[in-house]
């Protein structure tokens, strides 16, 4: 029996396309093992927003040499390091045999095939990448969460981002494809539907057909079953009205909203091409909160940007502590080449950002245990992920705004919604009981 692995890094799309990776391969016949020594077929799903993610595959290739020696496994890649890379990659690494782009993921068995009847001793499809992908099915690791892409490819250029170069100009998929696609998941059980993009809420600008991101959460919110809708990732710039009103009304759209902030400073804002000001996302910031009184935020944020000041990144730290984000998702800023910022001057030092980032950590950490804190003794509808992870007698799941609540339960709930009673509040995880 054909034993396979698919090896992923980087962000929600990537996941997505590893779980459609992993239908295809086991529609082919291959059983998937988590033992990579015994893989006949081993996928790298591979990501190169930062610069480090070169020297992790480098590295797992280098590993995957000798399992080619041994049992004579193919090797694939695809991701935006492969999409970057192209034919280049297979001249450095002869070992692997199949570079696909990521617009070319259905073309995966095919690659196999020509590999496995000896046709072809290197398979390479890297072109197309504005093209829209077809429609492919996933096999998910949760039985009850699905991710559905709305759209491919970005348009804003931010000076830190390679992604506009590796996955193209950003093309919606059709309103009606993805409405399908997520009854399917509806009618087969699934309870959250995770809407991805590089820019979510931008859906539906480049078709002029009068598409948009709040039409869509509309149509979806109208479907019938018991279900959560999320979305990652929105733009500030793109949180239009009309998009905040759909949220709002829509009573299946999960009241957590990611909003990426990137750095308070509107000085440091503009140089990273992001659209709007420090004012501006605070504004917008009020009208969410205003709007959608029971809502949870959570953000991103790079430190030590080229030419970030101290009184840049005060600038920073004052966004978080009039923001109260539940969560934040912090890094420190990595050279990237090929981006506007990395041929910016005033480079920070690694020290000065981790510096900044140890003290960002402590302010973030501070405002979650505030918002951690008004859940108290509120009853909240959950949707039930499974064991707890460091107590097998305990259950976990998340709320609308996607608060981690662990409570006693059985094991019949799993996939379930279900009313728990917040009792006791950490930083970062609720306590309650079945109500």
């Amino acid at each position: 029996m054909k034993k396979a692995m698919i090896i992923t890094y980087g962000c929600a799309m990537n996941v997505n396309e590893s779980a459609k990776i992993k239908k295809m391969l086991m529609n082919m016949g291959y059983t998937m093992t988590e033992t990579l020594e015994e893989c006949d077929l081993v996928f790298l799903n591979t990501c190169t927003v930062r610069e480090g993610a070169a020297v992790q595959i480098y590295g797992k290739l280098g590993e995957l040499k000798q399992l080619k020696e041994n049992r004579g496994a193919i090797i694939g890649i695809t991701g935006c390091f492969a999409q970057e890379q192209g034919e280049a990659l297979g001249k450095k690494f002869p070992t692997i045999d199949i570079i696909m782009g990521n617009q070319n993921i259905g073309k995966i068995p095919e690659a196999i095939d020509r590999i496995e009847t000896g046709n072809f001793k290197n398979v390479v499809y890297v072109e197309n990448k504005d093209e829209l992908p077809s429609t492919l099915s996933a096999e998910f690791e949760s039985k009850y969460i699905a991710t559905i892409p709305i759209a491919y490819g970005c348009n804003n250029y931010c000076t830190y981002c390679i992604v506009p170069y590796v996955r193209g100009r950003e093309r919606s998929v059709p309103m009606e494809e993805i409405i399908s696609e997520v009854k399917t998941y509806i009618d087969r059980g699934y309870k959250e539907i995770i809407l991805i993009g590089q820019n979510v809420n931008s859906y539906g600008k480049e078709k002029k057909d009068g598409s948009s991101f709040s039409k869509l959460l509309i149509a979806l919110n109208a479907l019938e079953g018991e279900f959560w809708i999320r979305f990652i990732s929105p733009h500030p710039r793109d949180f239009t009205d009309d998009v905040i009103e759909a949220i709002a009304v829509s009573e299946k759209v999960a009241k957590n909203i990611h909003v990426p902030v990137q750095a308070g400073s509107s000085r440091i804002l503009k140089l990273m091409n992001r659209g709007y000001s420090k004012e501006d996302y605070l504004f917008l910031i009020d009208k969410l909160k205003t709007k959608i009184p029971d809502i949870g935020i959570s953000t991103d944020i790079i430190v030590g940007f080229p030419g970030e000041t101290e009184e840049d990144f005060l600038d920073t730290l004052d966004v978080v502590e009039k923001v109260q984000y539940e969560n934040s998702y912090m890094f420190m800023y990595s050279i990237r080449k090929g981006t506007k910022a990395a041929e910016m001057t005033e480079q920070i030092s690694e020290e000065v950002k981790n510096e900044r980032l140890q003290r960002l950590i402590k302010i973030q950490t501070l405002a979650s245990k505030n918002t951690s804190n008004n859940y108290f003794e509120k009853t909240l509808t959950i949707l039930v992920e499974g064991e707890s992870k460091k107590n097998k007698e305990m259950l976990t799941g998340r709320t609308s705004t996607n608060k981690v609540v662990i409570f006693k339960g059985t094991s019949e709930m799993i996939g379930t919604f279900v009313k728990i009673k917040v009792n006791e509040c950490k930083t970062w995880t609720l306590y309650g009981e079945i109500v």
